[in-house]
């Protein structure tokens, strides 16, 4: 495997680069001012104005397939992409994306969910979750019984990102008691005004997930996504899509967290020289430089399996786990490193720390990847050594 990026892929990450650089990064202390008031960091109409500016220049769907408008990009270059805008805490994404399970649409459905999102006019979520069915996606509750055309969807959906903000949510729902997840599973599209209410839940970091509440909810037969009873997999497509992207976002925000560590030492002098010179804080930084590296060659190396069209689940449970783990024990280094200026909300350090902290639990908790990669290995799907064998 080769690594090395062609001029184009190096053009595409230097525009990248630089628009971090000159639009996204001069935000931070107005973000941080907004956020310790209580405050959305980056309002709608700022975020939209950041995306139309990159849109100008080219930057629309960076997944999505050029047929819909995208740019159609491959998985190591979006996760190249992923780490430059990781180096910024605002929460800024390029816009034209849809989540993947909605080119599964019919074109009826495609024209009133799936361009509309990629366009921008619509919200979407997606709501598996519930409050006895995290980890264990196959223990869902909610229900959807037929009656006629419809379906009636009852039910609780927790911690679903976005469910506050979107018009309509791909939500799963058991259709047959009997079958469970193994064809008794269902996904359909819904529309906020049929009925369903979020609800805000507050959490440690600025992720603002919500609960569904579906009461009596009626749906068109015509709203189910894929076929009756299909659900379940669809579901495991989307949790699948790109795990590698979480922690290339890592990446780059332990990147730009040691250089700031190296900044402070170079310049914080403490019993009449720079806290560089002490071996404990070289160590730190060593430590932290040898697990990026590492980490970065295990998101290029998952992202290169998903272009080879290669079985990347494993290398992206290891790339998951890898990144979670370690970017939290490199920000902590980075925050002891300031002291207690690390401490205060005055630098965004206490702010990434609790943001990578979520990278710990969401889209498949620690334990999941440990159980993923072990049943691989134990089952013979994966070989210890590696892609090389």
């Amino acid at each position: 495997m080769d690594f090395t990026l062609d001029e184009e892929q190096k053009e595409i990450r230097d525009w990248v680069r630089t628009f971090v650089r000159k639009e996204i990064i001069p935000l931070e202390p107005e973000v941080l001012r907004r956020e310790r008031a209580g405050q959305p960091g980056l309002p709608k109409d700022e975020l939209k104005a950041l995306q139309d500016k990159a849109k100008q220049a080219g930057f629309f769907g960076v997944l999505t397939p050029q047929e819909y408008g995208g740019m159609g990009l491959g998985a190591m270059m979006t996760a190249l992409i992923e780490a430059e805008l990781g180096r910024s805490f605002v929460p800024f994404r390029f816009g034209g994306y849809a989540d993947n399970i909605l080119f599964h649409g019919n074109e009826e459905q495609k024209q009133r969910y799936l361009l509309p999102t990629i366009s921008g006019e619509r919200v979407s979520c997606f709501a598996i979750t519930e409050p006895g069915a995290g980890s264990d996606a196959k223990a869902i509750r909610t229900s959807a019984v037929r009656d006629g055309d419809e379906w009636v969807i009852n039910g609780e959906k927790t911690f679903i990102t976005q469910g506050n903000e979107a018009d309509f949510v791909m939500v799963f729902a058991v259709t047959d008691k009997e079958k469970g997840a193994d064809g008794g599973v269902t996904c359909f599209l819904v529309d906020r005004d049929m009925g369903w209410k979020s609800e805000p839940i507050p959490t440690m970091g600025q992720w603002g997930p919500a609960a569904l509440v579906f009461d009596n909810v009626r749906v068109p037969h015509e709203n189910i996504l894929g076929e009756e009873g299909k659900g379940f997999h669809l579901a495991m497509q989307w949790i699948g899509q790109g795990r590698y992207l979480l922690p290339a976002r890592a990446l780059g925000s332990v990147e730009r967290l040691v250089e700031m560590a190296i900044e402070q030492a170079k310049n914080r002098v403490t019993f009449g020289q720079p806290i560089a010179e002490y071996q404990a804080i070289q160590w730190m930084i060593a430590d932290s430089a040898v697990e990026i590296e590492a980490l970065r060659w295990l998101v290029l190396h998952a992202a290169w399996l998903v272009d080879q069209k290669q079985d990347s689940r494993q290398a992206q449970s290891i790339a998951k786990l890898y990144g979670g783990i370690k970017a939290n024990e490199i920000v902590d280094r980075v925050l002891q490193i300031h002291g207690g200026m690390g401490y205060t909300r005055e630098l965004p350090i206490e702010r990434w720390y609790r943001e990578l902290r979520l990278l710990r639990i969401y889209e498949g908790t620690d334990e999941i990847q440990r159980r993923t990669i072990a049943r691989n290995l134990l089952k013979g799907h994966a070989h210890i050594r590696g892609t090389l064998g």
